[in-house]
């Protein structure tokens, strides 16, 4: 019966504690949820974009060849897919018309991705984007699959059916809008047009036995870097692109800066030390007293640094649980706004990226554990030394 009554005293005090001195935790909870927060959304943001760049990645060539002169790209010559293609491990190689079609309006440019969709092993690259659209849609050279963004775009200069490029010879080549790419499955493809071969060709200026680059399917993974380097070797003027290059520059075109985590990072980490500071403080200054009091009444040292233990988990988990939630829905729910916009720098059109929901669970408990093993210490630290002194000095 004793020790059921004490059970009940204690958890009397510590209910007492955590809801009924609740402006003594409020800073510290408010402060806490912040630090939290922006952890959270930081890590839901880079976490979901990391996931995104690796589906693009799955949809990327093995290795691109494109031709460089004075350190600009220009088109490479079609003989060079039957060298390429004679080197051992390359399975495939398809010619490709690549670039930018600047609309004139405020530098705004449209991302133009072309093969020829007569050969089968060419269009097979664009299978996932292009889906269940007809190929023979193609054939005739005026259709074309825009991304959302470009489709925005057009409507919102009056084009809904169709656009009309001018050509490098001043001529006006009208295409037909056949399908627009959901946002929901396409994010890195919203400023692309896909179209075929021949109508690139009109478009750019760019005559039949040219191509942009050269993209190559190279079904061992180990091979991908020698392959590359002997291909090197082919011409002085060559350029080979590769998967992790196409990673990097990925990353760049989402604005992954180590200036804005150190910035980030200190923000952060000056608000941890003040609730630190604060709480540390607290001990000394206002709990002092009611600890001699504890131990005064016959409270063992042990009784005192478990009720302090517990009243300071509740508040870090209760925090942590609050922040985690609030950059849930502020990153998923919400998209995000102005932090999303920091990670992917300015883009060309106005695109929205829908982060998919990725949740890193090692990251989220390295969270809590950095967050909540320095914030307990700062707590039981002067506990203990307090426990240990003379309840009469701590209660004066």
């Amino acid at each position: 019966m004793e020790n059921y009554m004490g059970n009940r005293t204690f958890a009397y005090f510590l209910a007492l504690s955590l809801f009924g001195e609740k402006g003594r935790h409020i800073s510290t909870v408010l402060l806490s949820i912040l630090i939290v927060f922006l952890l959270s959304s930081v890590l839901f943001i880079s976490s979901s974009l990391h996931s995104v760049i690796e589906n693009a990645l799955r949809e990327e060539p093995d290795l691109v060849v494109q031709r460089v002169e004075a350190g600009r790209l220009v088109n490479l010559p079609l003989k060079w897919e039957e060298e390429i293609l004679s080197i051992r491990g390359v399975s495939k190689v398809t010619p490709r018309i690549w670039g930018r079609y600047f609309t004139g309006v405020k530098g705004k440019s449209f991302l133009v991705i072309a093969v020829d969709f007569l050969d089968e092993n060419s269009h097979k690259t664009l299978e996932k984007l292009i889906g269940e659209t007809e190929l023979k849609t193609f054939l005739d050279g005026r259709h074309m699959i825009v991304g959302y963004a470009v489709m925005e775009w057009m409507k919102s200069h009056f084009y809904k059916e169709y656009y009309n490029f001018i050509g490098r010879d001043g001529e006006i080549k009208k295409m037909k809008i056949s399908k627009v790419l959901p946002k929901e499955d396409n994010a890195l493809f919203a400023d692309t047009i896909i179209m075929g071969i021949e109508s690139a060709r009109e478009i750019f200026g760019i005559s039949e036995d040219e191509a942009t680059d050269l993209i190559l399917d190279i079904p061992n993974d180990a091979e991908r870097d020698f392959i590359a380097d002997k291909i090197s070797s082919l011409h002085y003027d060559i350029r080979t692109i590769s998967k992790k290059e196409s990673r990097a520059a990925y990353d760049r075109m989402f604005n992954f800066k180590g200036g804005f985590f150190l910035s980030l990072f200190c923000v952060v980490l000056l608000a941890f030390v003040l609730i630190l500071y604060q709480r540390y403080s607290q001990v000394y200054s206002r709990e002092k007293r009611q600890i001699g009091i504890f131990r005064a009444l016959g409270w063992s040292m042990g009784d005192v640094l478990k009720l302090k233990f517990l009243e300071t988990l509740g508040v870090v988990t209760g925090s942590y649980i609050i922040g985690v939630s609030i950059a849930y829905i502020y990153v998923y729910i919400l998209g995000a706004p102005l932090l999303k916009n920091i990670f992917m720098g300015n883009g060309n059109l106005d695109m929205e990226l829908i982060l998919p929901p990725v949740l890193d669970f090692s990251a989220l408990s390295s969270i809590f554990l950095l967050y909540a093993l320095p914030f307990i210490a700062a707590v039981l630290i002067p506990v203990w030394r307090i426990s240990v002194s003379d309840p009469k000095e701590a209660m004066l």
